[in-house]
């Protein structure tokens, strides 16, 4: 068994469209999907805001790099172009944290580097996976750490900049108090 947290974003085009696409395309592997969020751009592109949510999803006969081949197939087939780092983008779907048969998952390699580098500083990647696993842990420089604990030591600002919308994507109301897995 094989599970996953997907951070999804869009800020090019109809972003809504564009989330809601991933859902589609993941089907019943979806395990729970968080509200959508506003959040300003991340990485000092100048460009539009964000709508960001996150994916838990699961599949008995998937690995991690299967999840980062989902993601970049249905990133191509939002016409996703890869010009400027943390630059504008129709959809992007990254890979934050896997677990493969009970065990987490840890790469090094560029392509697919788990658990997410970067995930920990990132308030529109924790505050909605801890919508959809209020006791998510991550792993940050060798060590499990709550991801309540990660946001709470993100500045207050980086916290703010993550907006509620109106908006809902399919399988949004599967969400469940405590943990899903």
């Amino acid at each position: 068994m094989s599970r996953a947290v997907l951070s999804i974003g869009s800020n090019l085009g109809d972003r809504l469209a564009h989330l809601r696409s991933v859902i589609d395309g993941l089907g019943p592997r979806v395990a729970a999907v968080s509200p959508v969020y506003s959040t300003a751009p991340w990485g000092g592109v100048e460009q539009d805001d964000y709508l960001n949510a996150v994916v838990l999803v699961e599949d008995p006969e998937l690995g991690a790099r299967d999840w980062l081949r989902i993601g970049q197939q249905l990133e191509q087939a939002a016409e996703r172009v890869r010009e400027v780092r943390w630059g504008a983008r129709t959809l992007d779907v990254d890979v934050v944290w896997c677990v493969e048969g009970g065990q987490v998952c840890r790469s090094d390699d560029p392509e697919l580097t788990l658990p997410h580098p970067q995930a920990h500083n990132r308030a529109f990647v924790l505050i909605p996976w801890l919508d959809v696993q209020p006791d998510a842990v991550l792993e940050v420089d060798g060590a499990v750490r709550p991801v309540r604990e990660l946001l709470a030591e993100l500045g207050a600002a980086e916290r703010a900049g993550v907006r509620s919308t109106e908006f809902a994507l399919p399988g949004s109301a599967r969400a469940a108090e405590g943990s899903v897995w």
